[in-house]
């Protein structure tokens, strides 16, 4: 015979709590936050070459902007070093063997003894 599955009050459920409230709290704060009407751009302006000319801080695009260089060359930096962590970590040590089969020695399995001779 089977029983009826039982609520199990407690703390755990306290972080389930906090993010229905939050979801909450965002939800009035956004619904409740009134934006100004949409604007749209002049007529014939080159989006394109204005964001490109704001990237880099240059007055010559149609439409002005605000200067990203800054978050350009911190985005540039990170993915530089993440570009040279993963190749320093992908870098095989001097007479290390690479194992394709998930870590085991499959010669070890097909040979009788552990030297791979038979």
């Amino acid at each position: 015979m089977t029983t009826k599955p039982e609520l199990k009050l407690g703390s755990h459920l306290l972080p389930g709590l906090v993010a229905a409230a939050l979801f909450g709290v965002m939800t009035v704060v956004f619904l409740g936050t009134p934006f100004p009407d949409p604007q749209g751009f002049g007529e014939g302006a080159n989006i394109t070459a204005s964001i490109g000319y704001a990237m880099f801080n240059l007055d010559l695009g149609d439409v002005s902007g605000e200067s990203f260089l800054v978050a350009f060359l911190v985005i540039a930096i990170t993915l530089d070093v993440a570009l040279d962590g993963a190749v320093h970590l992908a870098k095989r040590e001097e007479g290390e063997t690479i194992l394709a089969d998930g870590g085991r020695r499959m010669k070890e399995k097909l040979f009788d003894d552990e030297d791979g001779e038979r």
